[in-house]
């Protein structure tokens, strides 16, 4: 396996290097798929694509699918998402990103590969790569996934409804990996059990009855009732949910009135809540609807002016459980290939990841997600640029490297591998 990747890691840098330099923003990642797709049948694979559907049928969705089989043995579906974020890259890298996109509204904003999914794609073409040259050491099913729209939740759930796990073998397992920033290039990070949370995105829109501002008896003023919400929302982890479970409300905006001397009618927030388990991210919608619903009452807002509760469904996230028998597996080739000292405990995070909903099926296959290091060996690991960063930029050759020898030996110790 190494000899196979020392051969291809030059390319593999050419083509992340490409890749940083030409981000496309989710649902647009057009050119990119092609790149992987072409990369993936060069390498033996099947491919198709595009491949997905998504809730609004004016969008393309650009996934990836691409099969290699290779005799009786699992399946394991290996994934790797595509889309960049819309900010202005400062990195002043030789291949930094200058590109602008329209979004689907219209507007032209600036892209970069600020998460990383350019080094994700780059690594699952060179495991492709790896993997396919090592045929006589394994045995199985590869489906190969390139994922759009991670970053506004819709990728994963627009393949499952083109029938993923319909027209193409189901996994036995489900793999991904994302690279981190706050680890060392030559090092992986697991984190068994629940490993991301379920992340749920609400509009509130709060109304009330407008006046002078030198006479408020005359209306209902929604931002007072706004500044009750927010003080309530607070004591929902801390009064509603049990100490030792994990929730978070944050209200993020508050948008109202127009001057100092006028009440509004109308005030809006925009809220997100992190959980882990459906108990929780229950009991936590549900106190915020009760809340809402009952201040408004107090505030003597008619029935007619009750606030709205707009939950956006599409943005919703489900919390990722990395499967515990396959992390303790991973732990251990990983312990071997890397060292046990490289191998290193993650903690859960209250950030979101749509890897989750390959999981979340009738099928419910077992799911890892694993963290790569993209960071210089002499650096302190916790003063690095984070993911979503205008200053992210991982080492690339490092990276890759590590990222396509821990999945490659991962997946030949699954698979029966040498």
């Amino acid at each position: 396996m190494k000899d196979t990747l020392k051969q291809h890691l030059p390319g593999l840098v050419s083509f992340y290097e490409d890749l940083h330099a030409n981000p496309e923003i989710s649902f647009f990642e057009k050119e990119t798929s092609k790149k992987l797709s072409a990369v993936l049948t060069t390498a033996g694979f099947t491919s198709s694509t595009p491949v997905g559907k998504y809730d609004d049928n004016t969008l393309t969705c650009y996934g990836v699918v691409a099969v290699l089989s290779n005799g009786d043995g699992p399946t394991i579906l290996v994934r790797a998402d595509m889309d960049a974020l819309p900010l202005q890259e400062k990195t002043n890298a030789a291949h930094a990103s200058s590109v602008h996109h329209l979004d689907e509204l219209g507007r032209s904003i600036p892209v970069m590969h600020a998460c990383g999914h350019d080094l994700h794609v780059v690594t699952l073409a060179g495991t492709a790569q790896v993997m396919a040259a090592t045929k006589k050491n394994w045995r199985g099913t590869l489906v190969f996934v390139g994922q759009p729209a991670e970053e506004r939740a819709g990728g994963a759930r627009a393949l499952l409804a083109d029938g993923l796990y319909d027209n193409w073998p189901v996994p036995d397992y489900a793999l991904s990996q994302h690279c981190d920033p706050n680890l060392a290039v030559g090092q992986v990070g697991l984190c068994p059990g629940w490993a991301m949370a379920n992340v749920d995105m609400l509009d509130i829109i709060i109304h009330g009855i407008g006046a002078h501002g030198a006479m408020p008896h005359e209306g209902r003023d929604p931002i007072v009732l706004a500044a009750e919400l927010i003080s309530a929302f607070q004591t929902i982890v801390s009064r509603s949910i049990n100490p030792v479970d994990t929730g978070v409300v944050t209200v993020g905006s508050i948008h109202g009135g127009t001057k100092s001397n006028i009440i509004p009618d109308e005030v809006k927030l925009q809220l997100t809540i992190r959980s882990f388990t459906d108990a929780v991210r229950s009991r936590i919608l549900s106190e915020i609807k009760r809340m809402t619903h009952h201040l408004a009452l107090a505030h003597g807002l008619p029935d007619t002016l009750l606030p709205e509760i707009i939950h956006l469904e599409e943005e919703y996230f489900p919390a990722l459980y990395n499967d515990p028998e396959l992390t303790t597996t991973a732990k251990a080739v990983f312990g071997q290939v890397f060292g046990e000292d490289n191998v290193k405990h993650k903690q859960p995070t209250t950030g979101g990841e749509d890897f989750s909903e390959y999981g979340r099926t009738g099928h419910k296959v077992p799911l890892l997600m694993f963290r790569v290091g993209t960071s210089p060996t002499d650096v302190d690991l916790e003063k690095q640029p984070g993911c979503h960063s205008p200053f992210f930029l991982p080492m690339a050759g490092p990276s890759i490297e590590t990222g396509v020898t821990a999945m490659t030996s991962l997946l030949h110790h699954l698979m029966g591998g040498k």
